[in-house]
């Protein structure tokens, strides 16, 4: 499976053919000016919650690229609301399959708000499974006990974890997350963008290889092999 990371939590997973875009935010973002938003193909588009942060470009993404948005069934009213009308609503411990494989929306321990601050449903994550490997993308959040049970029920070729602390878990917590999913192949996400959430990356991946796990911070724009 291809990765491509846009910054952020924003990232495009390429597998048995299809782009899988999660959580859009771009334009708003400074550290993401060299990436070109009308270059971007998806053809699934994955919403983990209605922070700005997470979605700011779903709606033009969507229109663009003719994807189909899967979220909760708050979010894809949202959009559909405003001309993205390709849409699957979920919620949690739900799965549906896809032409790309299943997806199973789970839950994540944030919050959730639309940009203009109405309610967005509940904040989730996804665990995805293809004929080419499984995976797991928090979304925003804390660290919590039912990983141990994503870890139990899946085989995840990797995990996709917030580590910037402040508005989610951070480094220490997110070993933590990893060890209950056992998985030792993480992509972080969710760091550097604000003050709040910059970390000190050669600690991030020591932190991680002292329990040998490999951390992948990929560069803005980089894109990796993962399974």
């Amino acid at each position: 499976m291809k990765f491509t990371y846009y910054g952020h939590s924003c990232f495009l997973v390429e597998t048995v053919g299809k782009k899988l875009l999660f959580d859009p935010f771009i334009s708003g973002n400074e550290l993401a000016h060299d990436i070109d938003i009308k270059s971007i193909k998806a053809d699934y588009i994955l919403i983990s919650h209605g922070h700005a942060d997470h979605i700011l470009d779903a709606v033009a993404l969507a229109k663009q690229t003719g994807a189909t948005c899967i979220s909760n069934y708050e979010i894809i009213e949202w959009l559909g609301a405003q001309g993205a009308d390709k849409g699957h609503p979920m919620n949690f411990g739900g799965k549906w399959n896809f032409d790309f494989g299943t997806v199973k929306y789970v839950n994540a321990a944030h919050s959730s708000s639309f940009p203009d601050g109405t309610y967005a449903g509940n904040p989730g994550g996804f665990i995805v499974t293809t004929n080419e490997g499984s995976f797991y993308y928090a979304g925003d959040t804390a660290l919590f006990s039912d990983m141990k049970l994503f870890g139990k029920h899946h085989e995840l070729d990797f995990v996709v974890l917030p580590i910037g602390d402040n508005f989610t878990m951070g480094i220490d917590d997110a070993v933590i997350a990893t060890k209950m999913l056992k998985c030792n192949q993480v992509v972080g996400v969710h760091f550097d963008t604000f003050g709040f959430i910059k970390i000190d990356h050669a600690e991030a991946k020591a932190k991680f290889e002292s329990k040998g796990y490999n951390l992948h911070l990929p560069k803005i724009g980089q894109t990796i092999e993962l399974g």
